[in-house]
């Protein structure tokens, strides 16, 4: 017994040490390849470990800034489309929604006060609030919250099951019935997930404004201010301290990153 012991002992070492020498040589042949690939010319001129080198490092979102939108609901216009349409543009939505089965990230209120007869048109997006009810009832974590204050769903673990829509008082979110091919890249949408709008993050994380800010301010209206709430210095919220603003549903106590204006 000992002796068939014995052989089996040897056989393993020696299936470990051909093991090995595979292994080893797995990796050499690995890291050949790998530096063949590194020095790769793409094109006269430009190596691959050249443009590995010259990609910056994703800077991950700060809890030192929290973004948020300003809205003068006297300078926006009844009837005006400008802000819809550029967010439809930008995030591949379409310029003009198709009610009940295109999402529409941003949508126009008209409201009218029945005491004095005045009226009013704002635009209504997530609130991009401190305290989402959507990410709280979201079973998966697909809703989450960034440490900036931006609100996103991850559609990789998103299951549809709408939740969040149910739980937000603003009706920001909507679900995606149909398949999409016509695709901004930056902004991946997908048939059976949630989504809502992102403040345009990708622009935000390249130093630009939100579509629809662009938009609003190219068209003369200047009816949205875009910037950090957290930075007393900036434009946003010196003028949050010079007028009267007031958020949506403020008996809720959700403390939104939109504020209004004039309302």
């Amino acid at each position: 017994m000992n002796e068939r012991g014995d052989i089996g002992n040897n056989d393993n070492r020696g299936n470990n040490a051909r093991d090995g020498n595979n292994g080893r040589r797995g990796f050499i042949a690995a890291a050949a390849t790998l530096t063949t690939l590194a020095t790769l010319t793409l094109a006269p001129g430009i190596r691959l470990i050249q443009i590995a080198a010259a990609r910056p490092e994703e800077e991950a979102a700060s809890a030192a800034v929290r973004w948020g939108l300003l809205i003068d609901v006297t300078r926006c216009q009844t009837g005006c489309e400008d802000c819809v349409a550029a967010c439809g543009k930008e995030n591949g939505l379409g310029e003009v929604a198709r009610p009940r089965t295109d999402a529409q990230w941003i949508r126009k209120i008209d409201l009218k006060e029945h005491a004095t007869g005045r009226a009013l048109s704002l635009p209504m997006m997530c609130q991009h609030c401190a305290h989402p009810p959507c990410v709280d009832v979201c079973p998966t974590g697909a809703s989450f919250k960034r440490a900036d204050g931006i609100v996103l769903v991850d559609r990789h673990i998103c299951i549809g099951c709408r939740y969040c829509m149910m739980a937000c008082p603003y009706k920001a979110r909507s679900f995606v019935h149909e398949p999409h091919t016509d695709q901004n890249p930056e902004v991946p949408r997908g048939q059976g997930c949630v989504e809502g709008c992102t403040l345009c993050v990708h622009r935000i994380d390249r130093g630009e404004t939100p579509a629809c800010v662009a938009a609003c301010a190219a068209a003369g209206h200047a009816a949205m201010l875009f910037g950090d709430l957290n930075d007393p210095a900036s434009a946003i919220s010196q003028r949050i301290r010079e007028v009267r603003t007031t958020v949506a549903r403020a008996d809720l106590a959700l403390d939104p990153g939109v504020r209004y204006e004039g309302l």
